[in-house]
């Protein structure tokens, strides 16, 4: 679909959104009707949050004492309802969700439209007949489409980082080098406030240390998204919900911290008048510490076997800075526009000596060296995005469009010497071969996308929409060696270097259809169609390619209400995984020239099925969340480890080499033991079964992992909580993880009419590190791996609170949830 193509149906989209208005000026007048003509119309909002309430349920009944329901609907995506063809007289509107509390209201009908005032709804096990007690929101609370874990009422993230509070939501875990996995899988996508971030794409690990865990309002783990979004992430969506916005007035938060492996600063500032909100936020901050790696390798070769063992010792720092801007403005009724920008950056090095001993049967063949690497790194984000959104007098109808422009440059170079026959870096002059190397990712980012929302009367809404995404991004890599005695100074080495444009283009038609199969049965259906186009240009091998591919992305549900507390939801969505540049680029790693490694551009995208039953239920005891799932991926991008031919020399990459099964049952609840006293977490047990055919490999085992969260209120604003996580190790294609441990405690003081807070917190006091990795195992070699992260740390903040701090007004954005993002591992990025 090329761009004029899009902007047709872009016009068509317009054309449908007119003609009703052009219909129902050409239509004669219909005669007055007195009977039959009310129409009530409101909104159902979270008491707490101020947010609305996806699909509560509205029962229109008579005045008491008779509870036999005349009408119902279900609210739109935004909480919204309409009840129509009502008969003028008194009655009463119950509404209720799922986890939230029921409220009952006497309303009057007349032969015209009314306006319900909003319902808002408390959490559940904070309604008490009528009135609403504001309290304090839960840690994590249970909803049947997701999982939404409050990082604000969290004091273990005082001072922390993005990776400090994903490691603590549901379903979630992060390992030591800052690797995020979903209920297993490293195959999602991470959004920021709904929308895309291509730093998030390229280097998720290093962008999480550029957000703060004090501007984090909430985590949202969605493991069934809808036809509206993008169809990446076959293990779901992560979305990360910063706070903002004022419903009228100035607020702010200024807040500092420091400790053994961090120290920052950041502050917001927002303020709403009339129909103007503005908000905005900035940080900056630094990472430290020290980190070790192990690695011990035995081959299998027809002389005998040979033996590596790797140990490295490093120093990291880094620095990061991430500031956004944001403005809505009402144009009219009907009508409003807004505008939010966003820089992130950050930038560091690593001082890294890696001593390798290399033992083979022809003792002629060993090798004892030291490499000593400085590497740096500098990446750069910046994010514009546009909004139009007009709605109507019909509730429920909705049309916008928005675009986004997106740059985000990196930058990657080291610098290394080696040091023969020794276990220790020496003088330079000691060196028998230096080398150094400049890499740079430059990428362009353009997106368009336009939704329209049509309701059927109240209880029927079809949704669709058109998108379209342009990718311009690419890689140059250059290495100098110098060997002394054979060259006079640093020469360039072609065959190491890399330098080519990749474009990927992506445009995408959804719809989704949902309606109510009577009072307790919802049902949704929808679909997405996506055509990618691709398109390389290898200069250093004086190659190109380009093709293109339609892909079909059905979706569904059906959620019935056993209750007011209780729902059962049954959902399959198909989803892809389209390589990014991490995996795609084929310059070659040779910093460790014992483990090579290199991208393939020849990559397919993954097709992955999903099936998912749920059970959800809330009251006043608590809440929770049981569900089993089924995932399929039929060609998934796997990494592979072979023997190169070299003594001891393995070589790492990607291809469409396995099919993977996921079959996971996962339990997660909250409840309050005691009224100060809130628990929350649960199990995650899964049973994966991976298969190669064309590595002869297949692979089975069990998964396991544990979430615990607790907090209790002190007397005088005192605070105090505690996490733990706990994980045992799955099967891998080639071998297996590791299990590891992480846990924390903090304490926090309100204070200065509850505007300040103080807090202190500890992670691992117990353990000097901890292990994370994997054992590899092939008919070639055995091999196990271990990263110590140094994560024993306290950390002490301090945040002033101004003004009073409520959500603003909920807005569209862009989401760009259709690559497979990449780590910070591969050369040349």
């Amino acid at each position: 679909m090329k761009y004029s193509t899009f902007c047709a149906l872009l016009a068509l989209l317009g054309l449908v959104w007119a003609s009703p208005r052009i219909a129902q000026a050409q239509a004669p007048a219909a005669p007055a009707v007195v009977v039959g003509t009310g129409s009530l119309t409101g909104t159902v909002l979270d008491s707490l949050k101020k947010e609305p309430v996806p699909y509560a349920t509205v029962v229109l009944l008579p005045p008491a004492p008779n509870d036999k329901p005349i009408t119902g609907v279900a609210a739109d995506d935004q909480g919204r309802f309409s009840l129509v063809k009502l008969s003028p007289g008194p009655a009463r509107l119950r509404v209720s969700y799922v986890g939230y509390g029921t409220q009952t209201r006497a309303v009057t009908i007349t032969a015209g439209a009314t306006a319900v005032p909003t319902f808002r709804l408390p959490v559940a096990g904070t309604a008490l007949a009528e009135a609403v007690v504001i309290g304090t929101k839960p840690v994590v609370e249970v909803k049947p489409d997701r999982l939404v874990y409050n990082a604000d009422q969290d004091v273990t993230n005082a001072g922390g980082t993005a990776a400090d509070v994903l490691r603590k939501a549901p379903l979630l875990a992060v390992d030591g080098d800052g690797n995020v996995k979903m209920r297993g899988s490293g195959n999602f996508k991470v959004l920021v406030n709904n929308k895309p971030s291509p730093t998030m794409a390229q280097n998720l690990a290093e962008a999480l240390k550029g957000i703060p865990a004090d501007q984090i309002k909430t985590i949202e783990v969605i493991t069934t998204p809808p036809a509206k979004y993008d169809g990446e992430g076959t293990a779901g969506i992560i979305n990360i919900v910063l706070k903002k916005g004022v419903s009228q007035g100035l607020n702010g938060r200024v807040s500092a911290n420091g400790g053994n492996r961090s120290a920052g600063g950041n502050g917001s500032l927002n303020f709403r008048e009339g129909k103007f909100n503005f908000t905005s936020s900035l940080s900056a901050g630094t990472n430290f510490g020290p980190s070790e790696f192990l690695r011990d390798r035995t081959g299998f070769l027809v002389q005998g076997t040979d033996l590596l063992t790797q140990r490295s010792a490093g120093n990291y720092r880094g620095g990061y800075y991430y500031a956004t801007l944001g403005a809505d403005y009402d144009l009219s009724e009907h009508q409003s526009f807004s505008l939010a920008g966003s820089l992130n950056g950050y930038r560091g090095n690593n001082n890294n000596d890696l001593v390798n001993r290399y033992t083979a049967p022809n003792a002629a063949l060993n090798k004892l060296f030291t490499r000593a690497t400085n590497s740096t790194y500098q990446h750069f984000n910046g994010e514009l995005t546009g909004t139009y959104t007009r709605t109507f007098a019909q509730a429920r109808r909705e049309w916008s469009v928005l675009g986004q422009v997106a740059r985000n440059v990196g930058a990657n170079n080291y610098d290394l010497s080696q040091f023969p026959n020794s276990d220790v870096a020496l003088d330079l002059s000691r060196t028998d071969y230096r080398e150094r190397s400049e890499n740079r990712t430059p990428a362009t980012e353009y997106t368009a996308q336009t939704d329209f929302v049509q309701p059927f009367g109240e209880k029927k809404t079809l949704e669709f929409g058109l998108k379209s995404i342009w990718r311009r991004t690419g890689a140059v890599g250059t290495v100098d060696g110098f060997t002394p005695g054979r060259t006079a100074d640093f020469v360039r080495l072609p065959d190491r270097s890399t330098d080519f444009d990749y474009d990927q283009d992506v445009q995408a038609a959804y719809g989704t259809y949902s309606f109510s199969a009577g009072k307790k049965l919802n049902l949704s259906l929808g679909s997405r169609l996506e055509r990618t186009a691709l398109a390389g240009n290898f200069r250093t091998t004086e190659s190109s390619f380009s093709r293109s591919y339609l892909t079909f992305l059905p979706n569904g549900f059906a959620q019935y209400a056993l209750s007011d507390m209780s729902s059962l939801r049954l959902a399959y969505s198909r989803r892809i995984t389209r390589p990014y540049i991490y995996y795609l680029n084929p310059f070659v790693n040779r910093q460790d020239t014992l483990n090579i490694s290199s991208g393939n551009p020849n990559l397919d995208p993954e097709i992955t099925d999903s099936y998912e039953l749920s059970y959800n239920t809330n009251g006043k005891a608590g809440s929770l969340n049981v569900s089993g799932s089924v995932r399929r991926t039929g060609n998934a991008i796997e990494s592979v480890r072979t023997p190169t031919g070299s003594p001891g020399v393995t070589a790492e990459t990607f291809a469409n080499v396995a099919s993977n099964v996921f079959y996971q049952l996962n339990f997660y609840g909250s409840f309050k033991p005691m009224p100060k006293w809130d628990v929350s977490g649960g199990p995650d047990v899964s049973y994966i079964v991976r298969r190669s055919p064309s590595l002869g490999i297949q692979r089975s085992g069990f998964a396991a992992s544990l979430n615990l969260n607790t907090s209790y209120k002190l007397p005088k604003n005192y605070t105090v909580q505690a996490f733990g996580y706990g994980a045992l190790a799955g099967p891998e294609l080639q071998g297996k993880g590791l299990g590891y441990l992480f846990y924390s405690l903090g304490a926090k003081k309100t204070f200065l009419k509850d505007k300040a807070d103080l807090t202190v917190n500890v992670s691992n006091p117990f353990n000097s590190y901890t292990v994370f990795g994997n054992t590899l195992s092939t008919p070639a070699f055995e091999e196990r791996s271990e990263y110590r992260a140094y994560q024993r740390s306290f950390r002490v903040s301090f945040g002033y609170r101004f003004g009073q701090e409520q959500q603003g007004k909920r807005r569209k954005s862009i989401s760009n949830d259709d690559v497979k993002g990449g780590g910070s591992k591969q050369g040349g990025q």
